[in-house]
């Protein structure tokens, strides 16, 4: 049962349950591997960073850093087009960022390809 268990801290395999944590006897570490795994995986889907690494909210202004093609189409978004009032969402295909683009109209964007400005 703890073969495929390691220390969080160190990697050291000779772990062991005691209640409802598991101990490392060779670095004293003590956790919770399912309370671990739900903290993880909550923090990074709530905080959406530009190209640059900085945080993105509701409603900021950014500009696109890269040329994009648009998909379906024959138009680009060219690099340096600024993009006002932009919207977060959750979307599973990387597309986190919901806006209108003037000449384009509304279409989602990848926050790696912008920055905040």
């Amino acid at each position: 049962m703890t073969d495929n268990l390691k220390c969080p801290k160190c990697g050291s395999e000779h772990v062991y349950p005691d209640g409802t944590l598991w101990v490392c006897p060779d670095c004293a570490n003590e956790w919770n591997p399912e309370a671990e795994g739900q903290d993880d995986a909550g923090e990074g889907s709530s905080v959406i960073k530009d190209a640059n690494g900085n945080v993105l909210v509701d409603g900021d202004s950014v500009t696109v850093v890269k040329d994009l093609k648009v998909k379906g189409s024959s138009l680009v978004v060219k690099s340096g087009t600024k993009v006002k009032n932009i919207r977060l969402v959750n979307a599973t295909d990387g597309h986190n960022i919901a806006c209108k683009i003037t000449g384009i109209g509304a279409m989602n964007l990848k926050s790696e390809f912008v920055k905040k400005s």
